[in-house]
This record gives structure tokens, sequence and C-alpha cells, in this order.
């Protein structure tokens, strides 16, 4: 039979819903990591600018699904049980901090130094200047290509299928497998993935 059925679609949306789950909690991780990342690449002392900097060149020079082998097979071979989602979910961490630390500590550096200059005439302490002076700007900054990279996290999570993790394109696989309809199964994930990146990248 040509096609393939309400069941198998309905299996292939599930995946779906556990590639944006795994796409937000990278996300959110990155968030946490990537901004203090940022913070001290840009106006950290200097040995915090070289551990950062060791950080975001290490991670950025790794393949992602090497990561991803990394944080499921070397912890396990550590001792610790680890699902695959938690694995996944720590390799997209260190992937989307990396980058997104890289990110806005451009957006940081490109507020005018005059701004900088104009907070301590006011006599604000250097927490008082991030906080309210430059951490403002540089969010609008910001904006676009975070969310340009946001489209990176929700494409390069199909990734986590190396190590078994149940999402958009494990799940196409499975259907696949049982339907032996490449070219009528595999188009189906492009229309959530599309649904998601599309207004994201507008």
């Amino acid at each position: 039979m040509f096609g393939i059925t309400t069941a198998q679609l309905l299996f292939i949306l599930k995946g779906a819903g556990w590639t944006l789950v795994l796409s937000m909690m990278g996300f959110i991780g990155g968030f946490v990591v990537g901004l203090p990342a940022a913070l001290m690449l840009s106006r950290g002392s200097w040995w915090m600018r070289k551990v950062a900097g060791l950080y975001v060149k290490l991670i950025q020079g790794i393949p992602l699904p090497v990561v991803m082998f990394l944080c499921y097979f070397g912890i396990s071979i550590a001792g610790f049980n680890m699902s695959s989602l938690v694995a996944a979910a720590m390799a997209m961490t260190l992937y989307s901090s990396a980058y997104l630390g890289e990110i806005w500590r451009g957006c940081i550096e490109s507020v005018p130094r005059t701004q900088w200059e104009a907070a301590e005439c006011l006599a604000l302490n250097s927490r008082q200047r991030v906080l309210h002076i430059v951490l403002p700007q540089a969010v609008k900054i910001s904006i676009a290509p975070t969310v340009g990279f946001m489209v990176q996290i929700i494409k390069n999570s199909s990734y986590a299928v190396v190590i078994g993790f149940f999402d958009l394109t494990y799940s196409a696989k499975v259907v696949n497998n049982s339907t032996f309809e490449p070219f009528v199964v595999f188009p189906e994930p492009l229309r959530p993935i599309k649904a998601t990146t599309l207004p994201l990248g507008t």
C-alpha cells in the first residue's frame, strides 16, 4: 500500500514532540551556561577569559555526534546509568552554550564604550553597569542571531538518534522500516520541522 496510516503519522508526530522537548532543554541549558560564559569572555579577568575561551573552542571543535557519544557512553563507562534523553540534553547544552556564549559575547562587546563610561560617571558598580546599562542594549542586538541559532538547535537535535533517543528522525526511521517507502515516509518529518523553523527564520 502506498502511503502511511494515521497511526504511523501520529507516531511520527510523537517523535516531533520529543524533538521540541530536547530542543527546548538544549536552549535553556545553553542559556544558563552560555550567558556566564559570554560575560566571562567579554568582561572577566584574564584567567576567566582563558577558561571560557578554552571551553568554547573545545566544544566548537568537537562534532555534535561525538559529543552525544561522549555524554552517553562515556558517563556509562564511568558507572553512571543515564537515559538517552538526559545524555542528549547534556550534549545539546554543551553545544548550544558554546555557540550562544560566543554570540552573546559579540553582542555585549558591540555596546558602545561610551555607555560603559557613562555608567562609571554615574558611580555604578560593575554589577549595576552590566545589569542596568549593558545587558538591556545587548539583548536587543542579540535577538536576531539568537533566534537564528534556535533554528540550528532544532535541526541539529536530530543527531540524538545516534544514541537511540526517540525523536522525529528515530520515529520516521521506525515507520520506514515497516513500510519500506522512504520517499513517502521521510518527507513527513519535514512538515513539523518547517512549521517550527519557518516562523523563527522570518
